[in-house]
């Protein structure tokens, strides 16, 4: 049995962070007078003081580094111990939820999914609103740094692809993980700020534009509204769209920019290909729906924008009720969803680069049935992809299907109909936000599900968000003997 130490050191500390930061929505409702700021300083000290014993138990088993059986559970422990003390506030406070709805609400923040089981939003404590933002904002920036430091190295559905890219190519600037994760958090801080002052400038109260550039930022999709972003319009929607995709963008390429490296974001395939991909989208989807609703041909681009950019992105915020527009682009949407932005962004989903080199392998497959003797080597960004890589990106694509698949079923057995458990599976596999039908649609919410279903959605949340191998390989005989 390998040491778990280090595991509960790290973990004990993150919660203890996690307590900390309890205090910025505590005094948000001081501020407003409310009552409410005592239901943080209750939640904040028993956090604080549970995950600083954690810590402190196992301070004798820190070490140097971390093993690869570590490491794995350190990833998968944190999403998995941060929702529990970071639904406190909401079993607590007003919303009063009951365990169950408490953790898949925190559990769809951590792993910036979205979908809600929250009614009235609109009269909820501010605070409470700000936490779930907060919740958003701190999983996006977690997942940018497991994505850039821990998954490549773990070689993880393909992402070992971007090891040296991330780092070694950058030696010479910055020598460690750790500075470009610093740096990271810096460019991250600032995109926030830049979001919350457009929205501001646009019209938004200092509130509503904090909470919703921590939620766009994150591509997490939470809002202080029950109507998401429907609340807003106009020139709100275009901002919301390019800051969504700005963080559906690598991060690390925004550290080699401030580095120097001007051209480094537009020379990336996958940012490229993530560009066109919605590009398209929008130009098809605003023709239909200028079929539909003429004579409104500017609303119908922004719409399609807006909505294709948040579900594409991730992000699963709303401003229209999209299930109106008809069969084609409901479909449409579904599929949108499970494509995702770049890795080593705040997006989640499938991701964009795995299909370029899933089309990359195909494409050089075709070539040699035509060409026996030939010699057809798939390439990514004009380089070789290696044969461990390929392997690892096609092992990802069969795990999500079986995953939507089993998922799907898991949630039909506790009684939804069809659309709400194949879109449920997948909007929570995908971390999107909302499904599809009248129940958890764009229009609806996750309360009425059973506490089964949620369960099981809260679990496939946060196996899409870890890239799905991360969390399956702890549960093979192998890997605790090893």
């Amino acid at each position: 049995m390998f040491d778990l130490r280090p595991v509960g050191y790290v973990i004990g500390l993150l919660v203890s962070i996690l307590g900390a930061t309890m205090s910025v929505p505590m005094l948000v409702d001081l501020a407003q007078g409310n009552g409410h700021w005592i239901v943080f300083l209750e939640s904040g000290v028993l956090t604080i003081l549970i995950g600083g014993l954690v810590a402190l138990a196992c301070a004798n088993g820190v070490q140097e580094g971390l093993t690869i059986q570590q490491t794995f559970l350190l990833t998968t422990g944190v999403w998995i111990a941060l929702p529990l003390f970071g639904a406190l506030p909401m079993m607590l406070g007003a919303s009063a939820l009951n365990f169950t709805d408490a953790y898949f609400e925190a559990m769809s923040g951590l792993t910036t999914t979205g979908s809600t089981v929250i009614s009235g939003l609109d009269d909820l404590p501010k605070g409470l609103n700000l936490w779930r933002g907060i919740l958003q904002w701190l999983g996006g920036i977690g997942i940018i740094v497991v994505a850039m430091v821990f998954l490549p190295e773990l070689r993880v559905g393909g992402m070992q692809i971007f090891r040296s890219e991330a780092f070694e190519t950058m030696g010479k600037i910055l020598p460690r993980a750790t500075a470009i994760a610093a740096q990271i958090s810096v460019i991250y801080v600032a995109i926030t700020m830049a979001c919350m002052l457009c929205y501001a400038a646009l019209g938004m109260t200092v509130f509503d534009a904090t909470m919703h550039a921590l939620t766009t930022v994150s591509t997490g999709g939470f809002s202080s509204y029950d109507a998401s972003f429907g609340t807003f319009s106009g020139n709100m929607e275009y901002v919301a769209s390019v800051f969504m995709i700005l963080a559906a963008l690598p991060f690390v390429r925004y550290v080699q920019l401030i580095n120097g490296n001007l051209t480094s974001v537009l020379k990336d395939s996958q940012v490229r290909a993530f560009l066109a991909t919605i590009a398209v989208l929008v130009a098809i989807s605003t023709v239909v729906l200028t079929t539909i609703f003429p004579h409104h041909w500017e609303k119908s681009m922004r719409e399609a924008l807006f909505n294709i950019v948040s579900i594409m992105s991730g992000t699963g915020y709303a401003s229209v009720d999209y299930m109106t527009w008809g069969p084609f682009l409901i479909t449409l949407f579904f599929f949108i969803g499970l494509i995702g932005g770049c890795a080593g962004s705040t997006a989640c989903s499938i991701k964009i680069f795995r299909y370029q080199l899933l089309f990359a392998s195909i494409k050089a497959q075709l070539r040699r049935i035509r060409s026996p003797h030939g010699v057809f080597v798939p390439r990514y960004a004009g380089r070789p992809i290696e044969a461990d890589v390929l392997g690892s990106v096609i092992s990802f694509f069969v795990f999500f299907v079986v995953s939507l698949g089993l998922v799907s079923v898991a949630l039909a057995l506790t009684g939804l109909d069809l659309t709400t458990s194949v879109s449920g599976a997948a909007t929570a596999l995908a971390n999107i936000g909302p499904g599809l039908g009248d129940t958890i649609g764009p229009a609806g919410n996750f309360a009425s599900l059973n506490d089964t279903a949620k369960w099981i959605l809260s679990a496939a949340m946060l196996t899409g968000r870890l890239e799905i191998m991360a969390v399956y390989v702890i549960f093979t005989v192998h890997f605790w003997r090893a």
